[in-house]
């Protein structure tokens, strides 16, 4: 399908849309402040090994030390394969298939590994993700436009996203004659197709790449950064910008010109149409983008047919629900949640990709009485995922309709991006009621008037507990006044929450 990438670029903030058929697939943000960090790489020192959970925290100059697992430090003559499901920054390439692979060994004890004080060359792996550091490996990928260089590795592989056998294994052969000793490589799902000398160029230039970093390591002082990909709209170039993509509208000319700068020099044989924005309109709400930011931070997705799904986001994983809603269908009960759950089935995978949304998802269908209703649904999921840049599997739907989805996260989901706890509900998403504030207000009254007989007690909370505690609860305060021998005076304050009141005794 064709595709746009429409970039706003400012100071402080970049914006990057992928368009498919006009439609948003994917929003990726990049703040200044916040700058990604999965993919680079530093030299940090060991601050704690911890033989409990088999990890140490590294210090790599970021606010927060970060983690690294000991089945991702490197052994020498103990290398092994796994670890390249998680190339993560080239979300396409995370399913690799190897030519050479190694059987598992285990994995030594993280105190044998390493040790307090040590420096260590790292990548991030994973950004930080709420409370969680950013995880760390020591098996080092430096990506390139048709390549991924792997240095101290000998493993050639080809992205399992390239399908044709012939195909394959023309890549694997010219990798194999090019590769040089203790340098790795894989080929990238957009190699396919391209030469041999293509190829060769993109090695150079890793290689170039490698021994600038090299340098780098030798003469920095850990913690410090040796290597730092791409900014946002260059990556989304170097990963993204395929054949099928037909252009790429960006509203800042600084960066404009080096796009055309970076295409003509890195990736020559893409015919991609680059074009200056100079509306006066805000590229991102000329393209609709911004709309859908806005529904982004919406827990309700309406589908065509009058039916919905709700997304609730949860630290450890992602609940989707849908529902009928208005649709109720033309001719029987099956039908109509099939068609329903079918619908459902593709906007998920779209809101997926749109909300980058990882981890763990468990997606609730409407119960469907027949197997091969069940498959249809199972098959349009795991169809619609295929256009997905990250990694994802989709387990055998349940008889009670549950489906369980995993999907690559890198990064925080596009929504908490955005967002942040509500100070108000501290992130529950649920506040008091105003009759349980009321009466949390009555009891704490019952709890002081013991103590205070023949006094006043003030009560100051907001505007619409005082009004159901001066109409609907009058009774209450009134039994409370005549058998504590108390008087209390109730005060409306408009800067209170609703859950806050003050419960104070006058002498």
């Amino acid at each position: 399908m064709p595709k746009e990438i429409i970039v706003n670029s400012t100071l402080n903030e970049a914006r990057v849309a992928v368009l498919e058929n006009g439609n948003p697939a994917e929003i990726l943000i990049e703040r200044a402040h916040s700058k990604n960090v999965a993919g680079n790489i530093y030299k940090g020192r060991v601050i704690k090994v911890l033989p409990g959970i088999q990890s140490a925290f590294v210090d790599i100059g970021l606010s927060k030390a970060a983690f690294l697992p000991a089945a991702d430090v490197y052994v020498e003559n103990g290398e092994r394969v796994s670890f390249l499901e998680a190339m993560d920054g080239m979300q396409d390439e995370a399913d690799v298939d190897t030519a050479t692979p190694s059987e598992p060994k285990e994995v030594p004890p993280i105190e044998q590994l390493l040790k307090e004080g040590q420096e260590i060359i790292v990548q991030v792996a994973k950004e930080s993700i709420g409370q969680k550091g950013a995880r760390l490996t020591t098996h080092l990928t430096v990506p390139g436009r048709y390549i991924v260089l792997m240095p101290g590795y000998e493993h050639v592989g080809v992205s399992r996203k390239i399908e044709e056998e012939e195909e394959r294994e023309r890549l694997r052969l010219i990798l194999k004659e090019i590769k040089k000793e203790g340098m790795g490589l894989i080929a990238r799902t957009v190699s396919a197709g391209h030469d041999r000398d293509e190829i060769v160029a993109d090695l150079d230039y890793l290689e170039r790449l490698w021994s600038m970093i090299m340098d780098k390591i030798s003469t920095s002082k850990a913690p410090c950064m040796v290597y730092e990909d791409h900014g946002l709209i260059f990556r989304i170039l170097r990963d993204t910008a395929t054949a099928d993509v037909s252009r790429i509208i960006i509203d800042n000319k600084a960066d404009y010109l080096k796009i055309k700068s970076f295409l003509r020099e890195f990736m020559p044989d893409i015919n991609i149409e680059v074009s200056l924005y100079t509306n006066d309109i805000p590229i991102f709400d000329y393209y609709n983008i911004e709309i859908e930011i806005g529904r982004i931070l919406d827990k309700k997705v309406w589908l065509k047919s009058g039916g919905y799904i709700v997304i609730d986001q949860a630290e450890a994983l992602t609940v989707i629900d849908v529902n009928t809603g208005k649709f109720v269908g033309k001719r029987n009960f099956e039908e109509t949640i099939l068609k329903t759950n079918l619908e459902a089935s593709k906007e998920i995978a779209w809101q997926l990709r749109l909300r980058n949304i990882g981890g763990i998802i468990i997606v609730d269908f409407i119960d469907m009485a027949k197997e091969e209703n069940r498959q249809k649904v199972l098959k349009t999921m795991d169809l619609e995922l295929k256009n997905d840049r990250a990694k994802s599997s989709v387990v055998n739907i349940s008889p009670l309709g549950l489906v369980e989805i995993t999907r690559k996260r890198v990064q925080e989901s596009l929504t908490r991006s955005l967002s942040e706890p509500c100070p108000y509900c501290e992130g529950r998403g649920i506040v008091k009621s105003k009759l349980t504030v009321c009466y949390d207000i009555l009891r704490e009254v019952r709890r002081i008037a013991p103590f205070f007989r023949d006094k006043k007690v003030y009560i100051e909370a907001h505007p619409e507990v005082v009004d159901l505690i001066l109409d609907d609860e009058k009774q209450s305060l009134d039994e409370i006044e005549l058998m504590m021998n108390i008087k209390v005076e109730v005060t409306p304050n408009e800067s209170f929450h609703i859950h806050d009141y003050e419960v104070t005794p006058m002498d």
